[in-house]
């Protein structure tokens, strides 16, 4: 009797729809900003997933009800994709024929749309556009030829959005279970001139030595990313509740009733009342009505308190807490020469109004940082857009008194 020969291609093929199934453990990678590997690592493991942290991101694995999860409540991550396969590519036929194998109709149909983005590094492919493009050609010729019609693009919000990597010759291909970046939560409904991100402020919070169950103050609180980000971990808020829609539910293998399940056990953890309070403040009274406006739609406005005031104005509200602020660095906001000054009124009033507390300020630009004239404790290294920071730890010490 003949052995039986299985053809290659149908394992792969076979393969991969297992890991379509929600059931199915399958390997995802959680991405974020430079800086926020390890908090964003301890909270994937904080939700009980196997981790392996790499200098791409953070690999975890989950069944997609698992992936489901961190897209809702991850407060770290910025996307969660899926990869589905790595090949060599020494040149374009190449690119595109191993981009045609793949069998994308397992998770769009043909009527669908999708994009398709891609990333290039250290490879003969010198132009990421030309790689989307030929990527996309794969895709869309081979439901073309399946199907005898293929899907549209859309590049803002496609049914299906593929990220296709290229390092040296290894091609990786991903699918985006997230959709809009994570760090748009859906409370934002104003900004300002130089707004925190979402997922960075959550991040940094995270880092500090805050209990959640004492004041958080922010001076210089702008659109308030600090003080409704604090306010949504003390009170046990799913950051991903408040949007509109996510990446995976637009796949062909979306479970709608393990959807619906998560969101009501988020919704049910909520903590309704807290027994402190965040405290905001600013010079500009713009910032303080965004701050409000994006507090009310976060839900979480009953826990912040807001002040119009300078720095120097500032009174210490509490006997303990945190005070956390990214005070302007000079790129977007302001002059340098002037912020001197606004950087040694946070020194005056942190030593001579918040003693005992500890200060967490966001530093993009060290030459105004030393006219803080205080030692920090710790400096992280953080990315805010396109901006190299640190994150610096000062402890008010009591018997501290200005220079």
């Amino acid at each position: 009797m003949k052995g039986i020969v299985i053809c290659p291609h149908l394992v792969i093929i076979f393969v991969f729809w297992i890991f379509t199934k929600v059931n199915s453990m399958a390997r995802f990678l959680a991405l974020t900003s430079r800086g926020l590997f390890d908090v964003l690592e301890s909270e994937l493991k904080g939700f009980g997933f196997e981790t392996e942290k790499t200098p791409d991101g953070v690999y975890f694995e989950a069944d997609w009800a698992g992936c489901y999860r961190v897209n809702l409540w991850s407060r770290v991550a910025t996307r969660v994709l899926f990869p589905v396969t790595e090949f060599t590519a020494e040149n374009t036929d190449e690119l595109y024929e191993n981009m045609k194998s793949i069998d994308f109709g397992i998770w769009i149909d043909s009527n669908q749309t999708l994009s398709v983005e891609g990333n290039v590094r250290d490879s003969r492919f010198r132009d990421k556009r030309f790689v989307a493009l030929k990527a996309k050609d794969a895709i869309v010729d081979r439901f073309r030829e399946e199907t005898g019609e293929r899907p549209s693009v859309d590049r803002y919000d496609p049914h299906l959005r593929v990220f296709v990597r290229v390092v040296n010759q290894i091609v990786s291909v991903s699918i985006d279970t997230s959709g809009e970046t994570l760090s748009k939560r859906g409370y934002r409904k104003k900004t300002g001139d130089a707004p925190l991100k979402e997922h960075l402020a959550a991040g940094l919070i995270l880092m500090t030595d805050w209990d959640k169950k004492s004041p958080i103050v922010d001076p210089m609180c702008g659109t308030g990313t600090f003080l409704i980000e604090g306010a949504m971990i003390a009170m046990n808020m799913a950051p991903g509740l408040l949007r509109k829609s996510f990446g995976f539910e637009k796949l062909k293998n979306f479970d709608s009733e393990i959807w619906s399940s998560l969101i009501d056990e988020a919704t049910a953890s909520e903590i309704e009342e807290l027994d402190f309070k965040f405290y905001g403040s600013d010079r500009n009274g713009g910032a303080i009505e965004t701050t409000a406006l994006n507090a009310r739609h976060a839900g979480v406005d009953e826990a912040i308190e807001l002040v119009k005031c300078a720095i120097d104005e500032l009174e210490c509200p509490t006997d303990s807490g945190v005070v956390i602020t990214n005070p302007p660095y000079g790129e977007r906001i302001g002059d340098k020469d002037r912020l001197k000054d606004d950087y040694k009124d946070i020194s005056y009033v942190l030593k001579n109004r918040f003693q005992g507390w500890t200060a967490y300020i966001l530093s993009g630009e060290p030459e105004l940082t030393k006219n803080l004239g205080m030692r920090s404790d710790i400096k992280i290294p953080v990315s805010n857009g396109p901006i190299n920071c640190r994150f610096l730890k000062y402890v008010v010490n009591k018997a501290e008194r200005p220079e």
